[in-house]
């Protein structure tokens, strides 16, 4: 397992080397600039070079500017000291198994809150992720269909990592069917567990599969879940993209009229409330996540064992050995090419 200390050290390191590759790069054009107002003509200005510098290496002068963006970023790497954990042991915690599931249906890329449903949605489980404290945490993405995204972990920045990947272009086929959602979950929890089990929904409420919600709520009941919807979208709602949003159409029904999705208020409320749950309908994702954490905090919390990676080494020594090599290769290589290799 490994994890990364100083994680903001990769992107200025990305940064740096942006920046001095536009350099070699601006350096390079006003070489030929220069040369090119010295003598215009191209076959008596390589002619002119070629005696002036007869030894001259264009693909050493390149390889010697790769490797120094190379040895940079490897000691950047190093100074974001990598650590790989070597030792797997047991840790207790205690708290409850929550599981995310995301509606990818094409609704959801309606911009009636900012900047789509879908991001609103993957923020509000992200900052989620962020305050919770030894909860166990899986994922769900649904549309016609439900797709288990991550299973039950401890791992956040594993849970963070696979949200990224979350999009409307995930299911092929479409629609919103939350009672696959609902019933994936159950399978998500340990059965033999007596832990507290929470299935946040984040949604716009259609279920284009006309489940009725008492049978929805009836399978939660039954997986002992507790469900926790969250409207994303308005009762006013919106035009629906199609083809990507920078395009500017939207999706029409058979008449040719534009589709307008609307947030189904009724089917989230009623859902949470025969679950036991809660309905969240605020106008900030920080009024959200309270209203999440404090639900959460309501709840018994259950002690349980989990298997985690401990004594974590650096290895930051590696990459900035490893650079410093790589720039002593450069150093030997010369600008011009070597007399034995011309012959």
């Amino acid at each position: 397992m490994m994890l990364v200390e100083h994680t903001q050290y990769l992107t200025i390191g990305g940064i740096v080397v942006l920046l001095v590759t536009l350099l070699f790069v601006g350096y390079r054009a006003w070489q030929k600039h220069t040369l090119k107002k010295a003598q215009p003509d191209e076959k008596l200005r390589d002619l002119m070079l070629e005696r002036l510098a007869p030894l001259r290496s264009n693909k050493n002068g390149l390889l010697k500017r790769v490797l120094v963006l190379l040895a940079i970023y490897l000691a950047f790497i190093g100074l974001a000291n990598p650590k790989i954990g070597t030792q797997l042991g047991t840790v207790k915690r205690e708290g409850v198994d929550l599981v995310f599931a995301i509606d990818v249906s094409k609704s959801m890329l309606t911009e009636d809150i900012a900047p789509n449903r879908i991001e609103k949605a993957k923020r509000i489980v992200a900052e989620t992720l962020s305050e919770l404290k030894g909860d166990r945490v899986g994922i769900i993405t649904y549309a016609a269909s439900a797709f288990p995204q991550l299973p039950i972990t401890t791992d956040y920045g594993a849970a963070r990592m696979f949200l990224k990947g979350v999009n409307t272009d995930m299911m092929s086929s479409q629609g919103t069917a939350i009672l696959e959602a609902v019933k994936l979950a159950g399978t998500f929890f340990d059965p033999n567990a007596e832990t507290r089990r929470v299935l946040v929904l984040l949604s716009d409420g259609e279920d284009h599969n006309e489940t009725g919600v008492d049978i929805i709520a009836e399978t939660a009941n039954q997986a002992n879940i507790q469900i926790i919807t969250v409207a994303t979208g308005t009762t006013s709602g919106g035009p629906i993209p199609e083809g990507g949003i920078a395009k500017g159409s939207f999706k029409k029904d058979s008449e040719g009229n534009v589709v307008i999705s609307k947030l189904n208020k009724d089917v989230l409320e009623e859902l949470a409330d025969s679950t036991n749950g809660v309905y969240i309908d605020t106008p900030t994702t920080e009024a959200t996540i309270s209203t999440i954490s404090d639900f959460l905090a309501q709840l018994d919390k259950t002690a349980f064992e989990t298997q985690t990676y401990s004594n974590y080494k650096d290895q930051f020594q590696w990459f900035i050995a490893i650079a410093f090599v790589i720039l002593v290769i450069e150093f030997l290589i010369p600008e011009r090419k070597l007399q034995w290799f011309k012959k």
